[in-house]
């Protein structure tokens, strides 16, 4: 057993050991490029014999590319990578970042962005939402002052999660709630206690690293009409129309008004979308291998095991706690999708809550907010990929400034290490 379940997840160990090892070697994430780790990886899990034929494996391969929800996935980075060119190209990424360089003084940038991506994701209840809609303005903001793009990207990303995490509309919320049996309002204040205080150091972070960053001395103008793309896409984000039907607007706004403004005709706006959804292939291919490997992971038995060896030695109510923690993390390391993570080890985290005096709004906080974080951190999750994309940078740059996913997850380990909130513990 022990063997076979090795052998189930050593697709995942090939694509670490390919990809971050080499590159750490290296001194360079760009020398192993992310798509040929996970090709290698791919190609590994559907090689490896696990007594099915090898039909069957690709077969299996296939369908963990092509659920649903990663079609649904494929077209919200279609549609992003046509809006975010197509906005850059018409001026409105340029006139947006002019407004908040406007609005914020450049040493609240970092503080800035965090806090507007903090109150959009608790708003609309998605990360991604919000990762589309602030990424490019983050980025443009970041070669106007001369910082760090990779840090700005991280800020958003990391907000996103704050709200993905607290949000009664979150998919991870419901899933969280739903698997234990409590009420969203409860896990929101056991969140609270968490999120809330892990949010507070993280922004008390950027104000201090904001204060060396420069103003910049000449700032383009302001060109309001060509802000109103993304002023519309946060206000609908904002008042829970579906992402796509919000990008899918952006975009037929950028066309307007880059056609009405003189920037391009109906031939340079197809052009301009069709630059932008080609500029997001890698991530697509990316996101698809990695749905298909995870998903023959799964169907050898892989998670099963990783739930077998983690849950085979608890026996206490901290243990217990530290076991749920862990679990999730670690199948979410192997899903790549913190809601599926906690839909997996959800009823499981459920019978080891109750068998050990678990509080279940302790658990499914516990949950959700070790499955965020893991999800901030992981360089092949949706979240990542989308805002490397859409920055143009490498996912990898990103992961070692993303000081809210590492903030949460230290804080979600001290509370329960510490038994804290002690009226849920």
């Amino acid at each position: 057993m022990k063997k076979n379940g090795i052998i189930a997840i050593s697709p995942l160990l090939v694509f670490i050991g390919l990809y971050l090892v080499t590159s750490i070697v290296a001194g360079d994430f760009y020398k192993v490029p992310i798509t040929v780790a996970f090709m290698a990886a791919s190609i590994y899990a559907v090689v490896i014999g696990g007594g099915m034929p090898l039909g069957k494996r690709i077969d299996i391969f296939s369908r963990g590319a092509s659920t649903s929800n990663m079609m649904l996935m494929l077209w919200i980075f279609i549609l992003a990578g046509a809006f975010a060119n197509s906005a850059k190209v018409m001026g409105s990424i340029d006139a947006t970042v002019n407004l908040t360089l406007d609005l914020l003084p450049a040493n609240m940038i970092l503080a800035g962005l965090f806090i507007a991506a903090c109150f959009i994701s608790l708003s609309i209840g998605t990360s991604v939402g919000t990762i589309v809609a602030l990424t490019p303005i983050a980025a443009g903001a970041a070669e106007s002052l001369g910082t760090d793009v990779p840090l700005l990207t991280a800020v958003v990303v990391g907000g996103s999660f704050f709200g993905d995490n607290l949000s009664f509309i979150s998919d991870t919320t419901i899933t969280a709630t739903s698997t234990q049996g409590c009420r969203l309002s409860d896990k929101f204040r056991v969140n609270a206690f968490l999120a809330f205080p892990a949010a507070i150091v993280v922004l008390v972070l950027y104000t201090f690293m904001g204060t060396g960053i420069a103003e910049v001395n000449s700032r383009g103008d302001v060109d309001f009409v060509k802000v109103m793309p993304y002023v519309v896409v946060l206000i609908t984000a904002v008042f829970g129309m579906n992402v796509t039907a919000v990008l899918t607007l952006g975009i037929v706004l950028t066309g307007a008004i880059g056609i009405a403004g003189g920037a391009f005709d109906v031939f340079g706006w197809f052009k301009a979308m069709g630059d932008g959804i080609v500029g997001m292939g890698e991530l697509i291919i990316v996101t698809m291998m990695a749905a298909g490997m995870l998903e023959l992971i799964k169907e050898r038995g892989g998670i099963d095991y990783i739930i077998g060896v983690l849950t085979r030695h608890v026996n206490s109510k901290r243990g217990a706690e530290l076991c749920i923690a862990t679990l999730v993390g670690v199948v979410n390391v192997c899903t790549a999708n913190n809601t599926v993570a906690i839909l997996t080890v959800g009823q499981l985290s459920k019978k080891i809550g109750d068998r050990f005096g678990v509080d279940s709004r302790k658990c499914a906080s516990i949950l959700d907010t070790m499955s965020c974080a893991v999800q901030g951190l992981i360089p092949y999750g949706a979240q990542v990929l989308m805002a490397a994309g859409l920055a143009e940078i490498n996912p990898i740059s990103i992961v070692p400034c993303l000081y809210y996913p590492m903030t949460i997850g230290v804080v979600t380990l001290l509370a329960i290490i510490f038994r804290y909130p002690r009226r849920f513990s």
